[in-house]
């Protein structure tokens, strides 16, 4: 076994790469980032250690984020929102067999806990921002924005059991919140009304009520699997 650093893992052993943040929303404008996110396969045989393979890297470049496949999985599995996203991007950069395998079970990964995740997320950054109106007398737009658009997501999902990112004619009005030009009180309101439908949706939407478990799992098997024989083999050659 040859000494791996987390940097190379990210280079070596990505199976999925896409681009996140205002770019997969249509929401960039000139001056908005390149927020890359990736999921690595860590060798098998790096798990015989004492030492376990990271969980996530940061980098190696810059706004460069990626987890392992188990950790992406895992969470997944809870419908964390970052993550559910992260497989719904349309920015696609990279996939390999493994990350187009990833990507045809994103749907095992939703469920009807999203409501849950989603808004909740929702609620702990509404909470941010009204500390921000108290404090400054006006809140983080651009924060305010991404909670609009995270809320409008939420509850079409659980309306029609489809994850959509990129925020399509709401562009304009999104951009508006974010420039300060929408008064809070209309924002706040449009949050509350959007988290209600979200709730209502959530008692009859068409996603299961928990995700598919037992299929995401077979799949980490058969990759931990291959990775395993891939090493066998490489070790029998030597």
């Amino acid at each position: 076994m040859h000494p791996t650093t987390p940097g190379t893992l990210v280079r070596d052993h990505t199976v999925y790469a896409c681009v996140m943040g205002s770019r997969a929303f249509g929401l960039a404008t000139d001056g908005s980032d390149t927020d890359r996110r990736g999921v690595f396969v860590a060798p098998t045989e790096l798990f015989w250690r004492f030492e376990k393979p990271p969980a996530h890297v940061e980098g190696p470049a810059e706004e460069q984020f990626s987890w392992e496949l188990e950790r992406f999985c895992e969470l997944a599995l809870r419908a964390n929102p970052n993550i559910l996203e992260c497989l719904h991007s349309p920015l696609v950069e990279y996939a390999d067999d493994t990350g187009r395998e990833l990507l045809a079970l994103r749907g095992a990964f939703l469920s009807r806990r999203v409501g849950e995740t989603f808004t909740g997320y929702a609620l702990g950054q509404h909470r941010r921002l009204e500390a921000g109106v108290r404090a400054h007398g006006v809140p983080r737009w651009k924060h305010a924005m991404h909670l609009l658009r995270l809320l409008t997501s939420v509850r079409d999902l659980l309306r029609t059991g489809t994850l959509t990112l990129d925020v399509g004619d709401a562009r304009e009005p999104l951009l508006a919140v974010k420039r300060g030009e929408v008064p809070w009180e209309r924002v706040e309101a449009r949050m509350t009304r959007l988290a209600r439908e979200a709730e209502e949706a959530a008692a009859r939407s068409p996603l299961p009520v928990e995700p598919d478990r037992r299929r995401v799992e077979d799949f980490l098997v058969r990759v931990r699997r291959t990775s395993a024989l891939a090493a066998l083999r490489g070790a029998g050659k030597r």
